[in-house]
């Protein structure tokens, strides 16, 4: 072999090897990528279904909730307005309700959710709210008052909470 061919053959190994090992660095780089985005959208499913599983405890949570404020209206022979208020409501949420639990034990299982369910899921819950008001307002205005705003507030809590406990990595870092 000559010079010129020793050189022309070390030159395009050089090359060769340059060229695997940029190859290399993209590989990894893009194996990274991947293995983030995997990361992320196992955490966004967690969460999910962490989410529906929390809808199927409101729901059933609710529905106790009617059930045992409606037990002393059903004796009751005179009713005040908002004794009738909080039965009217009740009457509308507690079938609601019920199909609500049936269609989110469908969601868990199948883990994903429907959205054909968001109005019946608005009505459903804000006439539960409308009814435990209600029959607060029933026994005082200030239990029912007190009732309502303690309520918003610990939806804020639970919204608060549930968001900064499942923030992926590196979002939220935990205080304590």
């Amino acid at each position: 072999m000559t010079d010129d061919s020793e050189q022309e053959h070390a030159r395009v190994a050089d090359e060769a090897r340059e060229t695997a090992r940029a190859a290399e660095e993209r590989a990894r780089a893009e194996a990274e990528r991947i293995m983030a985005e995997t990361d992320r959208i196992a955490a966004e499913a967690s969460t999910g279904e962490e989410a529906l599983r929390q809808l199927g405890v409101i729901y059933g949570g609710l529905i106790g909730v009617a059930v045992v404020m409606t037990q002393p209206f059903l004796a009751a022979t005179n009713l005040d307005t908002s004794a009738r208020i909080s039965i009217t409501a009740f009457a509308v949420a507690i079938p609601l309700l019920a199909a609500l639990v049936l269609v989110n034990r469908q969601e868990v299982y199948r883990r994903r959710r429907t959205t054909s369910v968001m109005v019946t899921q608005a009505i459903a819950q804000a006439a539960a709210v409308v009814g435990i008001v209600a029959g607060f307002w029933h026994i005082t205005w200030v239990a029912g008052v007190t009732f309502l705003v303690v309520a918003v507030v610990a939806v804020g809590v639970h919204s608060a909470g549930f968001w900064r406990v499942e923030a992926p990595t590196g979002v939220a870092s935990p205080s304590r």
